[in-house]
């Protein structure tokens, strides 16, 4: 029984080896190839179970989603002007005939594919940067570039032939050597400084103008307001003098008697104050008439 039990496991075992070595499963994001003593026989482009000889076949599998060429370093171009520039750019690719691409790079491997569609699209973008100035390469013309690299790649021979496809051309950036850049950088920065003195001085020279304007303007309102009070003012003392003249017209008596006492009132002010005058004189008239008869 137990023999029995030990020959049906390694039946199922063996069996389960067979069927394993037969069938294999096919991602959807990857091409199967099956090769037979080195050549291609099948190859499996849908996701599923496929089948294939146990011990005679075998299976390599390959990739099948857009894959992304991006050197380190930025490539060294140069303008129409001969202006050097750096240009960091990337590529999109992916296998479109994966028999094509096994046989044109001897085993369809990823890496050397990439090294012959980078140079492909260097000579492709030395070409466009070299016909077109510095301004060009850095405003508008930066999508045309692009776009022409792009067409230029898919009608390539070379490309085509390795059974790849470029998907899409991008700039990532473009700047300037570090040599050039330091050099406009400080022409940059010396421009710069020349238009901050520049403005700086404009702007001394409106304040300068604003403050002599504001002094003028300070003394003409002065001088107007001195002029109006002046004027004001005579025309007070004007009108105060008729006024006085008016009422004091009507009783002179009374008028040279109320001179006299503010004359009194302001020559006997201080305690201290000494005053020499003639008994007789006209200062002392209503002194002296003041005891008659308390009148």
């Amino acid at each position: 029984m137990q023999r029995g039990l030990s020959f049906l496991l390694a039946f199922v075992f063996a069996a389960v080896m067979l069927v394993s070595s037969c069938v294999f499963t096919v991602d959807q994001r990857q091409f199967a190839v099956v090769f037979q003593f080195g050549e291609i026989v099948n190859v499996y482009d849908q996701p599923g179970l496929a089948a294939k000889l146990p011990f005679v076949q075998n299976v390599r599998f390959y990739d099948k989603r857009i894959l992304t060429l991006d050197s380190n370093d930025p490539d060294l171009f140069f303008t129409a002007e001969n202006n050097p520039i750096l240009v960091d750019a990337y590529v999109k690719w992916r296998i479109r005939d994966v028999r094509k691409f096994y046989i044109s790079l001897g085993g369809g491997d990823e890496g050397v594919a990439e090294t012959r569609i980078d140079p492909i699209i260097t000579s492709s973008l030395r070409e466009e940067f070299g016909r077109r100035s510095m301004r060009d390469t850095v405003t508008a013309d930066r999508d045309d570039i692009m776009t022409t690299v792009l067409k230029k790649a898919s009608s390539d021979r070379r490309i085509s032939d390795m059974g790849v496809e470029v998907v899409d051309v991008r700039i990532k950036r473009i700047e300037l050597p570090t040599t050039v850049s330091d050099s406009v950088y400080g022409t940059m920065e010396t421009e710069r400084k020349r238009v901050a003195n520049e403005l700086r001085s404009q702007g001394v020279a409106a304040a300068e103008k604003i403050k002599a304007d504001a002094d003028r303007q300070r003394e003409v309102i002065l001088a107007d307001a001195y002029r109006d009070a002046q004027k004001i003012k005579g025309e007070g003392d004007a009108k105060a003098a008729a006024i006085y003249a008016q009422a004091f017209g009507q009783n002179p008596e009374f008028y040279a008697f109320y001179r006299s006492l503010e004359a009194y009132r302001s020559s006997f002010k201080n305690k201290g104050d000494v005053l020499v005058v003639e008994p007789n004189s006209e200062f002392f008239k209503y002194l002296k008439g003041a005891g008659r008869g308390g009148k």
